[in-house]
């Protein structure tokens, strides 16, 4: 196995269990390891450290894997990584109430660049480290022991892939071609997933536990879901009594499947209307049209995908929140998220204040989002946790 040489005065982050290494912390190596080869990582004076994927052309050089030196990598430890995170989320799923949740969460569940979603009996697969490809054989023989899935589909087709030196890849890895459309529940709501065509791997159960809170303050309500995608809020506010929801999205996809969830449910005769719109174009059309809310949901995508894009991402948090202040009720509630794990709450509730002084609004927080169960965060690796939200009641 190569060595490879850290600085001096680097050794804290290891010593703490964090899962990256920089190329800058690096002293030398000893060799020409293969990228995604696994390496033994020593400090400046040549004590082991860890084990971790090497990648000469990511920024990210080492991905730390294991810190015992007594232990051996092999098929058997990878086999009980992935047994275990899946045996962590058993007791999310009840056939009839939620058949759908993430799996595996890369650093989060100590595999690295790997995620694995369930969507009813088919899976969704994310391969994002060199290393993490070159185990792909058994990660898959693994999932199908435990899980016996119709399919295992390959959604590894994120630009991520291209600072590890790799091409995107694409397609069933694992029985039979899914159909275009999975049939899911999540806490009993019914929705159909694109696992092929859909954003990410095909649907966002991050959002879960946030949606059937925010549900619960719906009833008799005018709500207005933004960046709907297929529904997860839409679906979730007209099952607890909302009096009409209005769906904006900027995907003719996203808004037939909508479409197509909300029969899916029996919600044929509720008050909905489904606009293809750029969001912010949209509630600038809102208040040009006098029309208010009593409770907007706000779900964008990324803004801040790393910390250099914080500040031009705070100003577009700060916009659209204050567009949709704009056009709430006097006294009625805003749910906005940000999914940038570059975005700490404190300074999300900071844009929330500048973006209600800048609508001549006040604004009460009432209640704090976070990601669920099947996304958990490693105490040693922070940067696992991205999604947070707030709500928020304005005046």
């Amino acid at each position: 196995m190569i060595d490879v040489i850290l600085k001096k005065g680097k050794e804290k982050a290891v010593l703490h269990k964090h899962p990256w290494v920089f190329s800058g912390a690096i002293e030398r190596v000893k060799g020409k390891p293969e990228n995604g080869e696994i390496v033994k990582l020593l400090d400046a004076k040549g004590a082991f450290m860890a084990y971790g994927f090497y990648n000469d052309k990511s920024r990210v050089a080492l991905r730390l894997l294991e810190w015992n030196e007594d232990v051996t990598i092999d098929e058997a430890w990878w086999r009980a990584r992935v047994a275990g995170a899946v045996a962590a989320r058993r007791f999310l799923l009840e056939p009839g109430v939620t058949d759908t949740c993430r799996l595996i969460f890369s650093e989060s569940d100590y595999l690295p660049g790997l995620i694995v979603d369930k969507y009813a009996d088919h899976l969704s697969l994310q391969i994002l480290t060199s290393g993490m490809e070159n185990i792909k054989p058994i990660i898959i023989d693994e999932l199908q022991k435990l899980l016996n899935p119709a399919s295992i589909f390959d959604r590894s087709d994120a630009s991520s892939r291209e600072h590890e030196g790799m091409a995107p890849s694409f397609g069933i890895l694992a029985g039979n071609q899914p159909p275009e459309l999975v049939a899911v529940v999540e806490n009993g709501i019914k929705y159909h997933i694109n696992i092929a065509e859909g954003q990410k791997s095909g649907f966002y159960c991050d959002q879960r536990d946030n949606r059937k809170i925010v549900a619960e303050y719906t009833k008799g309500k005018n709500v207005l879901d933004c960046f709907s995608y297929t529904g997860g809020f839409t679906l979730n506010a007209f099952s607890h009594g909302a009096k009409s929801v209005t769906s904006v999205d900027s995907s003719e996809l996203a808004i037939e499947t909508l479409k197509s969830n909300l029969a899916l449910n029996g919600f044929a005769a509720v008050e909905h209307r489904s606009i293809k719109s750029d969001v912010n174009k949209q509630l600038r059309k809102f208040k040009e049209d006098n029309e208010t809310f009593d409770l907007i949901i706000l779900d964008p995508p990324k803004y801040a995908p790393s910390r250099s894009a914080l500040d031009r991402a705070a100003r577009a948090y700060k916009d659209l929140n204050r567009l949709a202040m704009l056009i709430l009720e006097k006294g009625g509630l805003l749910a906005t998220y940000s999914c940038s794990g570059a975005m700490d709450m404190t300074t999300f509730k900071q844009i929330l204040a500048w973006a209600a002084l800048d609508a001549g609004k006040e604004v009460q927080f009432i209640h704090q989002f976070c990601q669920p169960a099947d996304h958990p965060v490693r105490a040693s690796f922070p940067e696992g946790e991205y999604l947070k939200g707030l709500l928020c009641r304005v005046f």
